[in-house]
């Protein structure tokens, strides 16, 4: 009786199994093709499009940088990769119409009749973000001591971001492009500067897909820098050292593009196919070093996270410095990765700076500066919090910080406010360069530049005015209306470019601008000196760190 019992319960549990895994294969059988199928075709549009970006382009830089170009077209770099989830059809809702793809090949997308069909994304090429095609867009010329980019035309392209999708071209450019009124993106739709797939956009209210490719051509104006030469302190079979001037940015960022030391050394010294292995500020001059390969790029950034490094800096800085040496170890916390501003907090990152002075004039102190860490404008804050900051510094050395300008990490504001009052100053000198802005970066995103704060005050932003009228003002030189600018259609206008100085949609090539005077374009932080295991690369002391140096 009792094995019958339990027979019987073994009977019963079978069938209890059997039932549910019945209804699971109904309920999931169904989708468990099509589930593996996208995660399969996910995988391969990650393989294709996640090729890492290259050194040389963006290395160290933040959201306003270049991207390496992500396709082989002659034309500029990307500013932004393909997304890496590629292949959502994102609100489309159709089905493949074709039978199942062999081994290796991809399963081809049809959409529905009269519907746009996106095509696939293109691969990614390997290599180096910057060559010859790239480096001929322009030219410079000299002029004032400055070094200037003829105006250009220049693609940026970017593939649809997740964002956009669902969204029609008049809302991205609405929302996320404001540097132009929506006049200036109408215009350039009738003369076939925006692309699509590489089809010229007819209509703006075209909605935008997942996978989808825009190009769009703009007249590009560089800010100039200065016109001292890049020069070469040393070259092997693995590394370039140049000692770079200030004022002129390591890679392609913001506004800059030719008016950097990557193509700079490409185009005047036919050194390409470099990898920067650190980044010093557009306004920091000296010790700069490249590799000339990925694998030597990799092994002294290895040293680089073993701190088998040493750099030396050399600064003058406001007032008496202390004549023994002194050592910061306040945490630095990034206030703005967009304006780029950074200041002491404890909720920043731990940081060390070892100072020492070597000279004092009366007015200003020659400072050595041994950052142990690596932070983002370290020495800059570290001075600034010591109550000595960089003499001509623009940002630290600034009123928008208050009546103590930031010693002892006393800031009489909040975030907000110190960065729109940052803004508001280089705003009405015509200087946002230094804050790696432009106007059009001026979105909702920043705070109001039109309203500052009460410490700015009133009196100091027309002294800011009248200054920036003196210095670097901008004359509007009759602009012209977008609706009624005469232009050719389609790719008559792409390819009968004869003069690219001037364009007729440009709103910057309607100003006249001041240029700024040279020596307005030198900040007092210089990078002496660069060791590791087996090198060391010294840069000359510059003229206003020697003992005899006086301000004008």
């Amino acid at each position: 009786m009792w094995l019958g019992g339990r027979l019987w319960l073994h009977v019963f549990g079978q069938v209890c199994f059997n039932l549910r895994r019945l209804t699971f294969d109904r309920t999931w059988g169904g989708r468990r093709g099509p589930m593996a199928e996208t995660l399969s075709t996910r995988a391969e549009a990650a393989s294709e499009l996640g090729a890492p970006a290259q050194q040389n382009g963006d290395a160290g830089g933040d959201a306003r940088g270049e991207q390496p170009p992500g396709r082989p077209e002659p034309a500029g770099t990307g500013v932004e990769p393909a997304p890496g989830d590629a292949t959502q059809a994102a609100g489309s809702g159709e089905q493949a119409a074709t039978s199942a793809p062999g081994p290796g090949k991809r399963k081809k997308r049809r959409g529905a009749t009269g519907e746009r069909v996106v095509p696939p994304p293109k691969k990614r090429r390997a290599g180096v973000s910057f060559g010859d095609e790239h480096f001929a867009e322009t030219s410079y010329y000299f002029e004032g001591g400055l070094r200037k980019v003829r105006p250009y035309y220049f693609d940026f392209r970017t593939y649809c971001k997740g964002r956009w999708v669902g969204h029609s071209l008049l809302h991205v450019f609405s929302t996320e492009f404001r540097a132009q009124p929506l006049a200036y993106y109408e215009a350039a739709v009738r003369a076939g500067r925006l692309h699509l797939n590489e089809e010229p956009v007819q209509d703006l209210s075209v909605v935008l897909k997942d996978n989808d490719f825009l190009r769009n051509t703009v007249h590009r104006h560089e800010p100039p820098v200065t016109a001292e030469p890049v020069r070469l302190l040393a070259e092997n079979e693995d590394v370039v050292v140049v000692d770079k001037p200030s004022s002129i940015p390591v890679h392609p960022c913001g506004r800059f593009r030719h008016n950097t030391v990557i193509f700079i050394l490409g185009k005047e010294h036919q050194l390409k196919e470099l990898h920067p292995l650190h980044r010093l500020d557009r306004l920091t001059s000296g010790v700069l070093m490249f590799a000339k390969t990925a694998a030597v790029s990799e092994r002294i950034h290895e040293q680089v996270r073993d701190r088998q490094l040493e750099k030396e800096y050399v600064c003058r800085v406001e007032g008496e410095f202390p004549a023994e040496e002194v050592t910061c170890k306040e945490p630095i916390l990034v206030v703005s990765y967009k304006v780029g501003v950074c200041r002491v907090d404890p909720r920043g990152k731990p940081c060390e700076t070892v100072f020492q002075r070597l000279s004092y004039n009366g007015h200003s102190s020659v400072v050595r500066c041994q950052p142990l860490t690596g932070r983002t404008h370290q020495i800059r804050v570290h001075l600034q919090f010591l109550g000595h900051p960089i003499l001509n510094d623009p940002i630290y050395n600034s009123i928008a910080w208050g009546p103590s300008r930031g010693r002892g990490g006393h800031i009489p504001k909040t975030d907000e406010e110190l960065l729109r009052d940052l803004v508001a100053e280089h705003q009405a000198k015509q200087s946002l360069d230094v804050l790696d802005l432009c106007e059009g970066d001026l979105s909702p995103g920043l705070p109001d530049s039109t309203a500052p704060s009460s410490e700015l005050g009133k009196d100091c932003l027309g002294e800011l005015a009248a200054s920036a009228q003196k210095m670097d003002g901008a004359v509007e030189a009759g602009p012209q209306d977008l609706d009624t600018v005469p232009l050719a259609s389609g790719k008559a206008t792409e390819i009968d470019v004869v003069d690219q100085e001037t364009d007729p949609l440009c709103a910057e090539c309607q100003l006249v601008r001041q240029d700024p005077l040279p020596q307005d374009l030198v900040m007092f932080l210089h990078a002496l000196r660069y060791k590791g295991p087996g090198f060391e690369y010294f840069s000359p002391m510059p003229a206003w760190a020697q003992d005899d140096w006086q301000e004008d």
